[in-house]
C-alpha cells in the first residue's frame, strides 16, 4: 500500500493565518492586508480563509489580540508583592513595549478591546487591581482609560520624528525656539522614550495624590460620623 503523500504546504489554520497576517501588517501596514494577498501569501485560495474568519477585520481583531496576549499580567497578581503604583509603572512600560513592537497594528487596538479574549483580560487585571487597591469601581475604570490613551498615543507615532533632519527647515526669524529642532530626528529613539517615562512617572504621581485624598477622606469619614453622633 503506498503512503499518503504529504501535503506541500502547511495545512491552514487559525494560527498560521493570524501569523501570517500579523507578518504582513507589520511589514507593510494595514492597507497591505487583504483576504486576496493573505491568501496569495499563504498559498491558498481566498475562500478558504472564510472557514476560520467570517471577514478581513475579523482577522485585524485576532491580529490584535495576539499583540494584547504578550503584554506582561504578572504584576496584577493577588500573590505579587508590589504596590498598585510599581504595578501600574511596569505595566505600562511592556504594554508600550508590546506596541512599539507592532506599531501599524496600534489603531486597531486603540478602538478598546471589543470581545477581544486578551484585549478583555488585559482590562480586567487592571481593573481588578486597582479596586484591589483601595481605589472606588469608578476610578478604576478611570484608570484603565487613561492608561490606554496614554500608551496607545505614545505608540501610534514619534513626536521626535515629526521634524526634518534639515537645519535650513526651521527658520530662526520664524521659529526662534526650534534652532536644534532638526535634531531630532537623528536621536528619536531617545527623545521618545524620555517623553514617556515623564509623562509616566507624572501620571503615577498625580494618580498618587488623588489616591491619597482619598484614602484620607475614607479615613476620616467614620470618625466624623461619630462625632456627629455624639454630638
Amino acid at each position: 500500500m503506498c503512503a499518503m503523500a504529504r501535503p506541500r504546504k502547511p495545512l491552514l489554520s487559525r494560527d498560521r493565518i493570524v501569523e501570517t497576517a500579523g507578518a504582513l501588517v507589520d511589514a507593510e501596514g494595514l492597507a497591505a492586508l487583504s483576504t486576496r494577498r493573505l491568501a496569495a501569501e499563504l498559498g491558498v485560495s481566498g475562500p478558504s480563509l472564510y472557514n476560520h474568519f467570517r471577514t478581513k477585520d475579523e482577522i485585524l481583531d485576532a491580529v490584535a489580540d495576539a499583540v494584547s496576549a504578550k503584554i506582561d499580567l504578572s504584576m496584577f497578581a493577588e500573590d505579587d508583592v508590589r504596590d498598585w503604583r510599581t504595578a501600574l509603572h511596569d505595566w505600562a512600560v511592556s504594554y508600550r513595549a508590546a506596541l512599539a513592537d507592532h506599531p501599524h497594528i496600534v489603531p486597531v487596538l486603540a478602538q478598546g478591546p471589543g470581545r477581544r479574549p486578551a484585549g478583555l483580560r488585559v482590562a480586567d487585571a487592571v481593573f481588578g487591581a486597582m479596586v484591589r487597591a483601595g481605589w472606588p469601581p469608578a476610578q478604576a475604570t478611570s484608570i484603565g482609560a487613561l492608561m490606554r490613551y496614554f500608551v496607545t498615543g505614545s505608540a501610534l507615532g514619534s513626536f521626535a520624528r515629526g521634524f526634518v533632519d534639515d537645519e535650513t527647515a526651521y527658520d530662526p526669524a520664524d521659529y526662534p525656539h526650534l534652532g536644534q529642532a532638526h535634531l531630532l530626528a537623528e536621536h528619536r529613539q531617545k527623545v521618545d522614550q524620555r517623553a514617556f517615562d515623564t509623562g509616566l512617572r507624572a501620571l503615577i504621581d498625580g494618580l498618587g495624590a488623588q489616591y491619597d485624598a482619598v484614602a484620607a477622606r475614607t479615613t476620616t469619614a467614620p470618625s466624623d460620623v461619630s462625632a456627629a453622633t455624639e454630638g
